[in-house]
């Protein structure tokens, strides 16, 4: 029963379902009613659902049928109604037709007119949107036409400005263009452009002021100011705002210190004739200057482009390189004029760079070095002078026939002598033209150095100090080495020689007046503490005293040229009555020469005559010992004698004034003592009194005297043997021969005990 009340409540709703779902298909629109469809589908009564859907039409049915039963006499008037409608509408089409057809006839100009009028509004509106669209562009393509007439004209720098508000203010607001993106896409290419054409300007600045960096130098170091303005600087400052705006600065600053580098490191390279002249100097100088006057006007007409660490580097490098360069090619310079107008260029390099804020101490030490070369040129050109004035010189004194001729050489040589200004013309000053020759040149010397002290920056000490070494050099050196040569000279004379000491006495004289003559110009008193003394009276001494030797050895070269004339006959009986020919000639020659030394130091004179004295004292019993002439006479012993006395007549005669009586004779003291012991024969006295310190031989040595015996006993023995047929005088020879042996032997004896 339950089961069947189950059965009945399911009937029950299913009945309600499908009475709902069938109010749901009456209600809804036929595109909707799918849904509901296939919830009747889903279930399983749809059988049941489709008998209620067909009971459900047929109802609907018959109530149309009711409803069309109700009002079909309305319907068959409503049909004649409308069939009398047709009619009228039929008449109605007709004349709206035929009105049409009018109004299509008539209208149709108008129709014409106004398509025309159509078209007309339509290309005005086109028009104006053109010209809308236009005026947009126009700035656009007159921005870009400036921007190409700028850079065609190199106006980079307001090109680069102008690409700026193209690109950030003109292009935006047409964008949508085709030839706006083909504007944008060449932007990039544009800057590039603008960069590369200013870097070219740039190369071509660089270029022109490496080819004219002499002649901006040679404006600078005339101390004309303004030399920078010889220079555009534009295309450094326009491609320098151009790579700042670029944001490329960096790079732009790195390439124009790198090129500038290069260009210091050509400019410092010297040409390697530049020592032949001071054009090659002057050049080399313009162009260092030339470069630094540019680089300096860019340090403080730009910023950061070049700073001062950059500049100091290049200053450094370049010190260093053109000190070198100085030194190596001052170096050959042997000419001082040359040397001394490279300084001044120096100086004037040096002050022009100072001027622009460069250090230059370093230069100014270099002077200093080349201050030493200058005086090393002077003292070789000043070697020359000295030369050619002694060799020219005729060596005797200086005559004058004039107050003005004398009042002339005065002027150029210091010299008072009372008794000779009041001696009438003609007269002789006591040197030669080389005194006031040489006195003037190392002035003219003095000068020279002076010269080269100008504008160094020196102190007046340090001029002086300067001056006073440099012709401490020219007297001791060069002016000492000069008179060296001359009296060192093969053919100099016995006149030349003393007329070189009269000289160098009055030289020597003369230095006090050197002293006043460089203090005058240095105004540096020779008291003042640590000032150079001058040299030149140990120069002048030195030279004197090099003469007088000369004189002594050349008096003995004389002699000796005599005695090489003697032609003595050892062997000769006959007893001659007058002194050797060579020897007269000799005497007189010593009488003529001795007469020259009038005007020598007393002293001089006075040695030079006991020199010769002496000299021919030893010559001459040098020639009587000589070891080849083994025998010799009594005869030509007196010969010999006679010559010796001439000799001690010729220094008892007074040659040169001075000597205390006797002197000069002592000189042949040796010869006369021994001569007298062989021709008295007096080996008694000798032999007794020997070693005696009065002894009347006290001057004839043993050995002498044995040599002198030993030629005379071999003469003898020869001429004993020859003569040996008369009995008488063999006994004689013989005796006298035993008397010599006799001698020999006690002469032997002195000389062993001597040695002993």
């Amino acid at each position: 029963m339950e089961r069947g009340k189950m059965a009945e409540a399911e009937s029950l709703e299913t009945a309600a379902e499908h009475e709902r779902i069938l109010r749901e298909i009456e209600s809804t629109d036929t595109a909707c009613i799918g849904p509901t469809l296939r919830s009747v589908y889903d279930g399983e009564e749809h059988g049941r659902f489709m008998e209620k859907l067909e009971t459900r039409i047929r109802n609907h049915d018959r109530e149309i049928e009711k409803m069309c039963n109700f009002h079909y006499q309305g319907f068959v008037d409503s049909i004649t109604e409308l069939l009398k409608v047709r009619g009228e509408a039929q008449k109605l089409k007709n004349q709206v037709t035929d009105t049409n057809r009018k109004l299509q006839h008539e209208g149709k100009e108008l129709v014409i007119a106004m398509e025309e009028l159509k078209q007309c509004r339509l290309q005005q509106r086109n028009i104006s949107a053109t010209v809308d669209k236009l005026m947009l562009c126009l700035p656009v393509l007159e921005m870009y036409s400036k921007l190409r007439d700028q850079m065609k004209t190199k106006r980079h720098y307001p090109a680069l400005k102008t690409l700026e508000h193209l690109e950030h203010t003109y292009l935006p607001q047409v964008s949508h263009y085709r030839f706006c993106k083909v504007m944008v896409d060449n932007i990039p290419k544009l800057r590039e452009e603008i960069k590369d054409v200013s870097m070219s300007d740039l190369k071509d600045f660089l270029e022109s002021i490496r080819k004219h960096s002499d002649k901006i130098g040679e404006t600078a170091m005339k101390q004309v100011p303004g030399a920078q303005d010889l220079v555009d600087f534009s295309p450094v400052y326009r491609c320098l705002h151009i790579y700042s705006v670029l944001g490329a600065r960096e790079t732009f600053e790195n390439y124009y210190r790198k090129q500038r580098r290069k260009q210091a490191r050509l400019v410092l390279q010297p040409p390697s004739n530049m020592h032949e002249t001071l054009d090659g100097y002057r050049k080399y100088f313009n162009q260092i200057v030339g470069f630094f006057v540019v680089e300096d006007h860019i340090l403080h007409t730009t910023q950061g482009l070049v700073n001062r660490a950059y500049i100091d580097e290049l200053w450094e490098m370049a010190l260093s390189k053109t000190i070198a360069a100085l030194r190596t090619h001052s170096s050959y310079c042997s000419d001082p004029n040359l040397v001394l107008d490279l300084k001044n260029l120096i100086v004037l390099f040096a002050d022009t760079l100072q001027v622009y804020g460069f250090p230059v101490n370093q230069l100014f030490d270099m002077l200093l070095e080349i201050r030493d070369q200058y005086s090393e040129t002077l003292l070789k050109k000043w070697a020359g002078i000295f030369r050619n004035i002694l060799d020219s010189d005729n060596y005797s004194p200086i005559p004058v026939t004039s107050e003005d001729m004398y009042k002339k050489v005065v002027g150029q040589f210091p010299f008072q002598d009372t008794e000779l200004e009041k001696q009438p013309f003609p007269k002789k000053f006591p040197f030669s033209e080389f005194v006031p020759k040489v006195y003037n040149q190392i002035k003219e010397f003095i000068y020279a150095c002076l010269k080269f002290s100008e504008d160094l920056h020196l102190s007046s000490t340090e001029v002086d100090d300067m001056i006073r070494k440099s012709t401490n050099l020219l007297l001791t050196r060069t002016l000492s080495n000069s008179l060296q040569n001359v009296i060192k000279r093969k053919n100099i004379g016995l006149t030349e020689l003393v007329q070189i000491i009269i000289n160098t006495t009055h030289l020597e004289k003369s230095c006090k007046y050197l002293e006043e003559f460089i203090t005058n110009i240095t105004n540096v008193l020779p008291e003042t503490v640590h000032t150079t003394k001058l040299y030149g009276t140990t120069t002048f001494k030195d030279a004197r005293h090099a003469a007088e030797e000369e004189i002594y050895t050349n008096l003995n070269q004389k002699i000796d040229q005599f005695l090489q004339l003697a032609d003595y006959d050892w062997m000769t009986g006959d007893l001659g009555n007058k002194a050797s020919d060579y020897l007269v000639d000799l005497i007189a020659f010593l009488r003529s020469t001795f007469a020259v030394f009038t005007h020598l130091p007393g002293k001089v004179a006075q040695t030079a005559c006991m020199s010769a004295c002496k000299h021919l004292a030893t010559s001459l019993m040098q020639l009587l010992l000589e070891a080849e002439v083994r025998q010799l006479t009594l005869g030509a012993l007196q010969q010999f004698n006679l010559d010796v006395r001439e000799c001690e007549q010729f220094a008892r005669s007074g040659p040169v004034p001075g000597f205390q009586e006797d002197t000069l004779q002592l000189a042949f003291i040796d010869l006369r003592q021994l001569l007298d012991l062989f021709i008295q024969w007096d080996w008694s006295t000798y032999l007794a009194d020997y070693g005696q310190p009065n002894c009347k031989y006290l001057r004839v040595n043993p050995v002498t005297a044995l040599t002198l015996l030993e030629k005379i006993s071999r003469e003898m023995r020869d001429t004993s043997r020859k003569n040996n047929m008369f009995a008488q005088f063999r006994k004689n020879e013989r005796d006298k021969q035993k008397l010599i042996d006799t001698v020999a032997k006690q002469l032997r004896g002195l000389i062993s005990s001597h040695h002993s």
